[in-house]
Order: C-alpha cells, then sequence, then structure tokens
C-alpha cells in the first residue's frame, strides 16, 4: 500500500470508492506539524475579580492537515481533514488558563484533548463551497493561530474568483472549537479585552469581498460581520505598497463600525474603530509607524478569543477599549540580509491613552514587544522553527503583565 493510501486509511476514506476519482488524490496534500508551547504569564499587579497571580503552562501539539484534489467533471468534489492532539507536559491548579489546555471542573488542566473535523467541498469553474470545519481569516473574524492549537468554526462558506483580482466570500458558522477546546461551542463576544460570558450566539454570518489591482500592488477591502442577537459590524480597507529608490513604502488602512444586533443581548452596542500602519523597507530593515483610535460608547467588539487586524492589536493587550487613541512604532529585520537566513526579529513598544474606564479616570497603557524566531535552513533539522516571545504590559486599568513564549514546531509533509 502505497503512502497517499496508508494516511487515507487512517482518515477513515474509502479506498475502493475513490481509487478511479482522478484529480482527487493527484493533487491531495497532507502535512503534520509538532508544536511544542511553553507560556508563562506573570500579573504583577492583578486589576479585576481574578486573583490568580500566574498563568503557566507547557503543551505538545500536534496538527494533521490533509486537503484532497477534486474529483474530475464541471462540478468537482473533494474532502479536507483537520486533525489536532493536545498533551500536557506541564501544568497545575495555580497555574491554568493559559490557552493552552482545557481546565476541568476541578480546576485542574486536562491531561489531553483532541478533535478530528472533516470539510466537504465543492468547485465549479473558479467558485468553491465549504463545508464542516472551517478556519476563516477575514477582517471581521480572523484567523488567530496562537496557541497550541488553532482553533475552528463549523458552518459553510463560499467564495469567488470569477472576475480577475476581485475575491468574493460569505458564510454562515453555528459554532466554534477554541483553541484549547476540543469540543463544539457556541460564540461568545469580546468588547475590549472583557469576554462577555453572558450571551452566546449560534450563528456568525458574514460576507464581504478583496479587489487587487495595480500589478498587486493595492487592495480594496469591504466587510459585513454579524454575531446573531450581539453585534454587527462593517468593515472598510485599504493596502497600498509602492518602490521609491532602495525602498518599499506601504499604508495599511481600516475602518470599523459596530451596533447592536437583533435580541440585543449585551444591550446597546456603539464602536467606531480607526486604524492606520504605515511602513518603510530596506534591504532587511522594515519600519512601521501606526495610529489607532476608538470612538463611540463601547469598545471594540470581536468573537472570542480572537485577535483581530486592528494595526495596534497585539496577542497581549488590545488598545481597543472604549475612547482608547494608541500609537505604535516597530521594527523587523531579516538577517537574510547579513548573510544569516532564517533569523528574523521583531521589536514593537505600543502605547494608549484617553481609555473611558467608567471609574472617572482615564485609562492609559503602554506595551513593550520583542519576538525572535529562527528556521533552520539545511541538515537533518532543516525545516524546524524556533520563536521566543517577550512582552511587558504596563496599564492603571487592567492587570499588568511580564510574559514569555519558546515555541519549537517541525512539520512533516506527508504527501
Amino acid at each position: 500500500m502505497n503512502t497517499q493510501r496508508i494516511w487515507l486509511s487512517l482518515l477513515g476514506l474509502p479506498l475502493a470508492a475513490t481509487a478511479g476519482e482522478g484529480g482527487f488524490f493527484e493533487s491531495s496534500t497532507a502535512t503534520l506539524q509538532a508544536r511544542n508551547y511553553y507560556f508563562s504569564r506573570d500579573f504583577s499587579d492583578i486589576v479585576g475579580a481574578n486573583q490568580q497571580s500566574k498563568a503557566e503552562e507547557w503543551g505538545q501539539g500536534f496538527i494533521l492537515t490533509y486537503k484532497s484534489g477534486y474529483t474530475p467533471g464541471p462540478v468537482g468534489f473533494g474532502l479536507d481533514a483537520l486533525g489536532t492532539l493536545g498533551l500536557k507536559l506541564d501544568s497545575s491548579p495555580d497555574r491554568v488558563n493559559s490557552g493552552l489546555l482545557p481546565v476541568k471542573d476541578d480546576g485542574r488542566a486536562a491531561d489531553n484533548y483532541s478533535r478530528l473535523g472533516l470539510t466537504f467541498k465543492a468547485r465549479l469553474s473558479r467558485s468553491e463551497l465549504k463545508v464542516g470545519e472551517l478556519q476563516p481569516n477575514l477582517p471581521v473574524l480572523a484567523f488567530s493561530d496562537i496557541r497550541l492549537l488553532p482553533p475552528s468554526y463549523q458552518g459553510l462558506s463560499i467564495s469567488s474568483s470569477e472576475i480577475t483580482g476581485l475575491t468574493l466570500q460569505a458564510g454562515h458558522l453555528t459554532s466554534t472549537s477554541l483553541r484549547n477546546e476540543a469540543g463544539d461551542e457556541k460564540m461568545l463576544a469580546m468588547l475590549g479585552h472583557i469576554p462577555q460570558r453572558g450571551a452566546q450566539s449560534d450563528a456568525f454570518n458574514y460576507a464581504g469581498g478583496d479587489y487587487t489591482f495595480n500589478g498587486n500592488r493595492s487592495s480594496v477591502s469591504a466587510w459585513h460581520g454579524q454575531l446573531q442577537d450581539i453585534y454587527a459590524q462593517d468593515f472598510i480597507g485599504l493596502k497600498h505598497s509602492q518602490p521609491f529608490g532602495n525602498w518599499v513604502l506601504g499604508a495599511n488602512l481600516g475602518y470599523y463600525t459596530a451596533r447592536e444586533d437583533g435580541d440585543q443581548l449585551l444591550g446597546k452596542i456603539d464602536n467606531q474603530a480607526f486604524f492606520s500602519l504605515l511602513s518603510a523597507k530596506r534591504g532587511g530593515h522594515t519600519f512601521y509607524v501606526g495610529y489607532q483610535a476608538m470612538y463611540g460608547d463601547s469598545a471594540f467588539p470581536r468573537v472570542f478569543a480572537n485577535v483581530t487586524p486592528l494595526g495596534n492589536e497585539v496577542p497581549t493587550y488590545e488598545f481597543a477599549y472604549t475612547d482608547e487613541r494608541s500609537w505604535q512604532v516597530r521594527h523587523d529585520y531579516d538577517f537574510a540580509a547579513w548573510g544569516m537566513p532564517g533569523l528574523t526579529t521583531t521589536l514593537r513598544y505600543i502605547t494608549g491613552d484617553n481609555v473611558s474606564t467608567g471609574a472617572g479616570y482615564e485609562g492609559r497603557d503602554r506595551e513593550r514587544d520583542l519576538d525572535i524566531g529562527y528556521a533552520v535552513q539545511s541538515g537533518v533539522l532543516r525545516g524546524l522553527g524556533i520563536r521566543v516571545r517577550n512582552v511587558m504590559a504596563r496599564s492603571n486599568y487592567r492587570s499588568d503583565i511580564d510574559e514569555n513564549r519558546l515555541i519549537l514546531s517541525y512539520t512533516w509533509t506527508l504527501l
């Protein structure tokens, strides 16, 4: 039995029924990623009801991704599969809730958790329908793979690229599998940095599109998202890059507006958000400056626990609370320019103020991030990725954070 047939049998696909379906097999791909993740977050100045002073856990994850080709004919059919397994390496009841591992009713992290999700797909011309396990990556619902295992959603999506440069998408999602859970859950909202656990929704609907032009150097976007009975949100965006001598200049601009929806399970929501992130790249250096502003009576809404494409949002602080204004400076460096391919660094500083805390004083926060990444380029360990992240975040209205992450990853190509 060849390698393809072995992996198809492991995924539970009937071999005899599909053996003659042409491109279904020939275009199939399968990868297995091993991800070792250490996460430590110290709350040096606790603000709020949760008095836990530290979240620190260590886990080992495996992510199996299979994507079939399509059967021949005017309408092609295919099947994708996503299998995930998370294993606890270190945890304790006083250090849980890192986002790496599920927490059981007794307050301890689970020893393991796993999931297998299937996606049935059909393609006609340059349009595609998917039903099942989905991982959308949209301005109104970003794909936030920032812990041990990636999150996913369950529902259906359709995309079309019939017109050159234009991609249209729409979808209806009914549940989510969170980054540290194995089952299907209803969806929650977050307002700023606060999960709204008192309200749940079993439908997220979206529609929108991106149009790329100007030799792929410019794009415009328009999107609508609805977390049913909680909030509705619209987005418009512009991206552009422009060579200028030895430099490449870039701009990423976006504007969101959000309001309550349907039964208004969280009451009135009123938020408008603007962000701008300008860049200048030369050689291995890329410099950024960003400005972000919240308007209205509410913090920025999003589906829990996603990181959004807001220019100044990072995985620690969001800088998206009510009325907040924030600035960012950032420097990326690719050491390939020094003859050291695979080594990259990011140094970022963000500061925010003008936050309406509701406590009679102006909220302020700031964050400094340092990321160092290296991908082994040759030899036995070629493809091994190493990433170190160190964060210092301070605020006068929420908990201060000192954070460290160490992530090792390696991906095998199976098909």
